[in-house]
C-alpha cells in the first residue's frame, strides 16, 4: 500500500470554468499554472463526459505563458521542428527524448540554483563564482554526452553519428563551448534530414 498523494481533481464545465474539487473553489488557468509550479499534482475531466483533458489544459496554460511578454520558452524553431514529427515515423521517440531532457534540465538547474546561492552568499566577488560556471560548464558537456548517448540507441542516429564524426577534422582546435555548438547543429541537421526522407 502506497502514501503517494492523489491528484487533486479539476473539473471543467461547459461554460469554460474549472472547479477544484479539492478546494472547493472555481479556479482558473493562472491558478492551475501556480499548483504546477509548486508541485501540487492535479487531472482534469470534463464535467459532462467524464474524459480525462489534462493534457489539453497542461497546453493551454503553456500557450497563455508564452503569450506574455518575456515569458517565452519555446523557441520557434523547436515549435516548427515539433510540429513536423506529428506524423512521422520518428514521432513514438518524441515523447520520451523530451521527458528525458526535460528531467535532466530540472535535476541540473537546482543542481546549479544551489551553487549560485552557495557562491553568492559566500562572497559575490571572488572565486566560488568562477568555480560555479565551470561546474554548469562540465554539467553541460555530461548532459550532451548524454544525449548523444540517447540517440545513439537508435540505428539511423547512430551510423548518422559515426559519419559525421569522421567526416569532422577540424583545421583548428574548438574551445568546449564551440564544439557543443557544433554537435548541436550536426544533430539538428541530422534530424532535418531524417524528416525531410519521410
Amino acid at each position: 500500500m502506497t502514501n503517494e498523494k492523489q491528484p487533486v481533481t479539476i473539473k471543467k464545465y461547459a461554460n469554460r470554468r474549472l472547479y477544484n474539487t479539492g478546494a472547493s473553489a472555481y479556479v482558473t488557468l493562472e491558478d492551475l499554472a501556480e499548483m504546477v509550479k509548486t508541485g501540487e499534482d492535479f487531472v482534469v475531466f470534463d464535467a459532462k463526459s467524464g474524459e480525462d483533458i489534462t493534457r489539453s489544459v497542461l497546453a493551454q496554460i503553456i500557450f497563455e505563458q508564452e503569450g506574455k511578454t518575456g515569458q517565452n520558452l519555446l523557441p520557434i524553431r523547436f515549435l516548427r521542428q515539433l510540429i513536423r514529427f506529428y506524423g512521422d515515423s520518428m514521432q513514438m521517440f518524441v515523447p520520451s527524448y523530451l521527458e528525458f531532457s526535460i528531467e535532466r534540465l530540472t535535476k541540473d538547474s537546482q543542481k546549479f540554483r544551489d551553487q549560485f546561492e552557495a557562491a553568492m552568499s559566500a562572497n559575490p566577488l571572488a572565486g566560488p563564482s568562477r568555480q560555479m560556471f565551470q561546474s554548469m560548464e562540465e554539467q553541460a558537456r555530461k548532459n550532451m554526452a548524454m544525449f548523444r548517448e540517447a540517440l545513439e540507441m537508435f540505428s539511423p542516429f547512430s551510423a548518422a553519428a559515426e559519419g559525421a564524426k569522421a567526416a569532422r577534422a577540424p583545421t583548428q582546435p574548438l574551445n568546449e563551448l564551440d564544439e557543443m555548438r557544433a554537435q548541436l547543429t550536426e544533430m539538428q541537421k541530422r534530424i532535418d534530414g531524417l524528416v525531410k526522407k519521410d
